[in-house]
């Protein structure tokens, strides 16, 4: 085992510990971005100017009425940025733009004594618009080849060959819905001056250094002349990784150029209106089999909405090509990628961040495939799970592809799977108007950022000569449990209780250079970061404690904050160590390192190993679905996930929990409707609150909800043997989803194929089982393949 991924005696890690600021949360007491401008004096409070049309160049923008607004201390246009008038890291995103690209866009923000005073003086700034035609839906981009980005395309194999042997050929297009982020905490932003000129902004960011880096350049200043801090989000999901900078560079430069603090904290409205969302996708594929239901070839085209800039689509696209396989091994594909730029907000990173997106296109194609083959859903998908020797379409080997297999056994197992589902066909012949179905589906999600350079991490350690102990990391924490194991991970490594480590809020002036707390990396960069710099202070404080124990240093242990020789019986503790250190002037402080061995990645010919390894997971889902109306409800949910040996168990439990919710949501609930009719509110988001857009909540949990970890499944060569859990449970409730397309097809004859929409809401699953009652028998359609389509992008 790698010293990286071995674990010590009595290890910290591995324990279940609850979160760092727990305590906090439930009493109020945890401070956010905005709870600071209480403690700030002389606070501006900034407010956009947006103009209510999804397309149009401005023609004149006046901002003297704003000024005679009581209260209004200033109007920031592209006029007053002294460096670069560009929010994004593309140029494409301009910080006050001359031409309106979506519903809602902020052209300039006014500063007020109080936030009503900043809202009134918004109202009252007149900005003249020539309008242009716009583009608002998928299809409308793609009728008007409306695209921006690079195309990649993936292939391996002979697609030709693979669908010249293949028994049964279907083909189809799907699209599915975009989501909203919908972070209890909205984008903020406080920034201040001091008296050196430095720029100091508390942002809401899972990007610190990113946030810098933009903010130093519309400034016209360089990094080491701006810190960003971060103490804690209210939620980032992705949302946070790239469109904090722009807020956050609007406050420093009404700072900047008032000499005062500048909050700015969207309101919930103009949160669900100026910020980006997951992506929503188009596909169109084509699929052979052979006669035992193996795949034998895919060709597929998948189109993203990236709306009006790039932000992260190509990125976002590549990972979905990288995950359409799934668990699947298919031994020729061409899968090409592409991004309608539509005016829309701009879209964005979201937990997954494009391998949800993939993913779904294949579950989407197993679903609807397996009763064309007469097979079972779950058979089908078995017969074509990875084995040992494979490589994926891109030529990454799998290293555990057995463990696709372990967690589905194991959940089918746990589940009890065949009885229950025995059980449902005793209900469904007894229930004409009622049907109930069970459906199990499996994840494989690559853990890196797609970057290769962006798989680095660092760490600053100091420990303080009365044997307490501070860390700062470049990650950041928003509620997923970062700190809490970043805290378990220094005290294990340097041998001490818990208790004597404290954590430092995440700041650019104590770690630079980090990547964003994001691709579920940031407990393996961060981790393996201040484990690296414990081990050099650990190296040096079992030198001296070596001296006073008499021993080699190698034979000393420090276990529970007690050093020890080995064949023994003296014994010296931390604190005495530490200070015995501090007086023979030994270091206390260390910075540490870690970048992630062992990846490739040729972005032009789409090939080669991007990840470190792969998380796997499984979920059974049981449904009853109501066949008057479509409504239905989650009986029970049984997921078996890989997460390594974890970290912090209660913490990776709850993320797998929040995770499977958070992908129900996008999959059955949550329902984004812009207004793409011609008239005057053309392009603006309809679901612009909780009220209008709906969220999964308590009533939408599992009525029964078991979760277990992977047991035995040490990952070498990562930080004491875990693996990443953000991102990967999310996928996990595609059984949701799947269940429903069996429940629907249970009112029409056996072996119905169901087409389901996504999200699958009531009336998406009401019009599917009434597809299915008009359906067919099976009898008739043998030997029938769908019309093929015309795949490309």
């Amino acid at each position: 085992m790698s010293q990286l991924s071995e674990r010590p005696e009595k290890a910290v890690v591995g324990q279940s510990m609850p979160h760092e600021s727990a305590v906090q949360h439930v009493t109020g007491t945890a401070l956010y971005t905005d709870d600071l401008v209480a403690r700030t004096k002389d606070v501006l409070h900034a407010h956009p100017v947006q103009v209510m049309h999804a397309h149009g160049r401005i023609t004149a923008l006046r901002t003297e009425p704003a000024l005679a607004v009581p209260g209004v201390v200033r109007v920031l246009t592209g006029a007053d940025v002294p460096g670069v008038n560009d929010a994004g890291m593309k140029h494409d995103e301009p910080l006050f733009p001359d031409e309106v690209m979506f519903h809602g866009h902020a052209v300039a923000w006014v500063l007020g004594e109080t936030l009503e005073a900043a809202r009134l003086g918004a109202e009252a700034v007149e900005a003249h618009l020539d309008e242009l035609p716009s583009v608002i839906t998928l299809e409308e981009a793609i009728a008007a080849d409306s695209f921006h980005g690079a195309r990649p395309v993936m292939e391996t194999g002979d697609i030709d060959a693979g669908f010249a042997d293949s028994a049964h050929v279907f083909s189809g297009e799907f699209q599915f819905s975009d989501q909203e982020h919908f972070y209890l905490e909205t984008h903020a932003a406080l920034a201040q001056i001091d008296e050196a000129g430095q720029v100091f902004v508390q942002s809401s960011t899972q990007h610190p250094s990113e946030t810098q880096e933009i903010v130093a350049h519309v400034l016209g200043l360089s990094s080491h002349e701006v810190t960003v801090q971060c103490l804690r989000m209210g939620g980032g999901f992705g949302g946070k990784e790239m469109q904090p900078h722009g807020f956050a560079a609007v406050a420093a430069l009404g700072a900047k150029l008032t000499g005062r603090p500048v909050r700015l904290r969207l309101t919930r409205t103009q949160d669900l209106t100026m910020s980006g969302k997951r992506h929503g996708f188009h596909a169109r594929w084509r699929i052979g089999f052979d006669a035992e239901g193996r795949i034998q070839a895919l060709d597929a085209g998948l189109t993203a909405d990236g709306g009006w800039s790039l932000d992260l689509s190509e990125p976002v696209v590549a990972r979905a090509l990288c995950h359409i396989d799934n668990t699947y091994w298919i031994p020729n594909a061409r899968v090409t990628g592409r991004i309608a730029r539509t005016h829309k907000v701009s879209n964005t990173a979201f937990r997954g961040f494009g391998g949800p997106q993939g993913m779904l296109v294949i579950e989407d194609i197993m679903g609807r495939c397996a009763p064309l083959l007469g097979l079972d859903p779950m058979e089908l998908r078995e017969r074509n799970f990875y084995r040992r020797g494979h490589t994926t379409p891109y030529g990454q080997p799998l290293t555990q592809p057995e463990r696709i297999g372990a967690v589905w056994d194991k959940v089918r197992e746990n589940g009890a799977v065949a009885e229950r589902r025995r059980e449902i066909e005793a209900f469904n012949a007894a229930h004409p108007h009622t049907k109930r179905a069970l459906a199990v589906t499996g994840i494989k999600f690559g853990i890196s950022f797609n970057l290769t350079a962006f798989n680095q991490g660092g760490a600053l350690v100091l420990i303080y000569k009365d044997g307490s102990v501070l860390i700062n990391h470049g990650g950041t924490e928003m509620g997923q449990g970062l700190h809490t194991k970043m805290l378990q991970v220094a005290a294990t490594t340097l041998g001490i209780p818990l208790h004597k480590v404290r954590l430092a809020p995440t700041r650019t002036d104590k770690v630079p250079n980090t990547s964003a707390t994001a691709a579920s990396a940031g407990a393996d960069l961060n981790g393996a970061a201040v484990k690296n710099a414990c081990e050099q202070l650990r190296e040096r404080l079992l030198q001296v404690a070596g001296t006073q124990l008499g021993a080699p240093a190698a034979d000393v242990r420090v276990v529970e904050g007690v050093a020890r020789a080995l064949g023994s019986d003296r014994e010296l503790a931390w604190d005495d160590l530490v200070r015995t250190a501090y007086l023979q002037r030994v270091q206390l402080s260390a910075a540490g390192f870690y970048r992630t061995e062992g990846l490739h990645w040729d972005a032009k010919s789409f090939h080669g190993s991007p990840f470190k390894y792969f998380s796997h997971g499984a979920a059974a889902a049981e449904v009853e679905v109501d066949g008057f109306t479509g409504a239905y409800r989650v009986r029970r949910v049984d997921i078996v996930h890989d997460v390594g040996d974890s970290l912090s168990p209660m913490i990776d439990i709850g993320q797998v929990e929040g995770g499977f919710v958070q992908g129900a949501g996008w999959l059955t609930l949550e329902d984004l409707r812009w207004d793409a009719g011609d008239g005057p509110h053309r392009g603006r988001l309809q679901t612009q609150a909780a009220s209008t857009y709906k969220l999964p909540s308590f009533s939408e949990m599992p009525e029964e909800f078991h979760v277990e970890l992977l047991e035995n499944a040490t990952e070498e060569g990562a930080v004491y043997g875990s693996k990443a859990v953000g991102e990967p449970p999310l996928m996990l409730a595609f059984s949701v989803r799947e269940a429903l397309r069996e429940a629907a097809a249970a009112f029409g004859p056996p072996g119905t194929p169901v087409e389901l929409a996504s999200p699958a809401t009531p009336e998406a699953v009401f019009w599917a089982i009434e597809a299915a009652r008009a359906s067919a028998p099976r009898a008739d359609r043998a030997g029938r393949a769908e019309t093929e389509a015309p795949v490309g992008a």
